[in-house]
């Protein structure tokens, strides 16, 4: 479900059409918490996800919500309104995750908030130049301001100090919030820990930026680590996030 919902609003060409596959997803959650799931075959995995889990209904709307009204297709106008729409949608899944795990905690649910956060931003910062591909910009207005820097310039794929200042602002509130959900570590319970494993990935991108020095267009950032699987092994034994 997660994958259909992200990808409607790349794949339409008109806001009503993802509005009419929003609206589907959100009649099939209604469903589902009703026991009577549509027939296709991912609503009934979640049907039956939610009934062995005792899954929140609450986390499937807010993401279907918010994805909704981020089909407007328009920049962030600041950094807390891309940290609203990542708390809505990333870490509203990592919430879900952790209800999967059986995990009831107020520290999990703090340092998923905060993770979820990151994963938000650092999504935001990794899809800019496919996004500048097709002449569009939804890096947050307040810091591009700041910084002096317009949509086009981006657009243009300029690589000035003034447009890496602005990644920068916006990938060092990415690691803020991860050095947040760490500070919670020796109070989150470790069967939570899986659902925060994927920090691998967001340790991986933030690092990868800095050694460019946060050049978002640098081919090397486009490449996949193939040692993200050991990197992902050794945290999974040392138990850290």
């Amino acid at each position: 479900m997660w994958n259909w919902l992200r990808q409607i609003k790349d794949s339409i060409t008109q806001k009503t059409t993802g509005l009419m596959r929003m609206q589907f997803w959100r009649k099939a959650v209604e469903d589902i918490y009703c026991n009577n799931p549509p027939h296709q075959p991912v609503a009934v995995a979640l049907w039956r996800a939610v009934k062995r889990h005792n899954l929140s209904k609450m986390w499937f709307t807010k993401i279907i919500d918010e994805r909704e009204k981020n089909l407007d297709d328009r920049a962030y106008r600041n950094i807390q309104e891309l940290e609203a729409y990542a708390e809505n949608t990333q870490s509203a899944l990592l919430y879900l995750t952790l209800e999967m795990l059986g995990v009831k905690d107020i520290h999990a649910d703090h340092a998923a908030s905060h993770i979820g956060k990151a994963q938000g931003i650092v999504t935001c910062l990794r899809a800019t130049p496919y996004h500048c591909t097709r002449r569009k910009v939804f890096l947050p207005m307040d810091i591009c301001m700041l910084h002096g820097v317009s949509q086009e310039d981006f657009i243009r794929c300029k690589q000035e100090k003034n447009v890496r200042d602005v990644i920068y602002d916006i990938a060092s509130q990415a690691h803020i919030h991860l050095e947040h959900a760490r500070s919670f570590s020796k109070k989150v319970p470790v069967k939570a820990y899986p659902a925060f494993y994927h920090t691998v990935a967001l340790d991986d991108y933030l690092y990868n930026i800095r050694k460019v020095d946060f050049n978002i267009f640098h081919p090397s950032l486009q490449k996949r680590n193939t040692l993200l699987p050991l990197y992902l092994y050794i945290r999974t034994w040392k138990k850290t996030y």
